[in-house]
């Protein structure tokens, strides 16, 4: 770099700095949880929306709080929100709980019984009794086009959360959507009577930039998203859903909602299904595909994507639980993915919707 260059950059992050530019950015890191769900957003404003809170015990619950004071140097969780009431899913909440603040939990309301209708466990009581006595700000039942009540920083674009999906309840269509050419191309399958197929749904955008997490959503219910018209139009990034097993990643949800990047929260041996591989790799829209961890079942080596995209590669005694971590530019207009195992990053463009 030659001498004016360096005077050049050193002036241009000197005023990006003074201005706060370079810190106004939405920030999304996918925290390893081994399988489980666990997905931190920091706004330009500077609050945090978490989803989902891994597994129980302390093992999850701890690797959350080292991203969110560590990584994204924060001191409380203002919004939770729980997709649904499996335990890899809400089990970190109350170990969370004793490690910072919480604010406002959002879900579909603790149930009281097990919520999955094809198996019996009279126990989850006690396995949901720390959820719902954990000290939060206040609690509210998630309603499909209800929205979080964001701050906004100035000169950035506008953040928004809206939950499109809600306990097999869904947003209204937008007025004068036409039906879906993808509508009926893909069959259903056999009834989900588990709490997967009343998972949230919540859609995220920075401006022009749009990010889908549905948890743990799964066939049937993923086609009544985008059938017989599309309720959430297109995104730039999908968070695959449930973990990328075959229960999930109906091929008419990904191909309608055309994103130019996935990323999926596997662990070693959980997830990225052929299936769901195979209905990622056939979207033509999608340019890359990030995943936490390298599958390393026996028939994982046709099921991986580059590992320049991988965060974890090694089994799990040597695992260093490593984030993957998004950030959206303040104008909307750009996003960025970073590897930290090998420094891995590339930008895309936001796409226009």
């Amino acid at each position: 770099m030659s001498a004016m260059k360096r005077m050049l950059f050193i002036l241009t992050t000197c005023l990006m700095v003074i201005s706060g530019y370079a810190e106004k950015t939405l920030d999304i890191y996918w925290v390893d949880v081994e399988g489980g769900a666990a997905t931190l957003m920091v706004t330009p404003a500077g609050q945090s929306i978490l989803i989902d809170t891994g597994n129980p015990g302390t093992r999850d619950a701890g690797r959350i709080h080292e991203v969110a004071t560590k990584q994204a140097g924060l001191k409380k969780i203002d919004f939770l929100i729980t997709t649904h009431f499996h335990g890899d899913h809400f089990g970190g909440a109350a170990p969370l709980s004793q490690l910072m603040p919480i604010g406002y939990v959002y879900d579909n309301g603790i149930p009281v019984r097990n919520p999955d209708r094809n198996r019996q466990d009279p126990a989850f009581v006690l396995k949901v009794k720390p959820y719902k006595t954990m000290k939060v700000d206040g609690r509210e039942v998630v309603k499909p086009g209800g929205t979080l009540l964001l701050q906004q920083a100035d000169g950035t674009a506008e953040v928004n959360l809206t939950f499109v999906a809600a306990a097999r309840k869904f947003i209204n269509a937008p007025k004068g959507a036409k039906k879906n050419p993808l509508a009926g191309s893909v069959p259903p399958m056999k009834e989900d009577l588990s709490d997967n197929a009343n998972s949230v749904a919540s859609l995220i955008t920075a401006g022009n930039f749009r990010f889908l997490d549905c948890g743990d959503l799964t066939w049937n219910m993923e086609a009544k998203l985008v059938e017989p018209v599309n309720r959430v139009g297109t995104v730039d990034v999908y968070q695959v859903n449930h973990h990328g097993l075959a229960t999930s990643n109906n091929p008419v949800l990904i191909k309608s909602v055309a994103p130019t990047v996935s990323v999926m929260n596997n662990g070693h041996r959980k997830g990225c299904s052929p299936s769901a591989f195979a209905a990622l790799t056939s979207t033509k829209s999608i340019q890359a595909m990030y995943q936490v961890h390298k599958n390393l079942r026996k028939d994982g080596v046709e099921n991986n994507t580059s590992e320049d995209y991988i965060a974890n590669l090694t089994e799990p005694e040597d695992c260093k639980a490593l984030a993957l971590k998004l950030s959206v530019a303040a104008d909307g207009e750009s996003y960025t993915l970073f590897n930290p195992r090998n420094k891995h990053q590339k930008t895309f463009k936001t796409r226009k919707h």
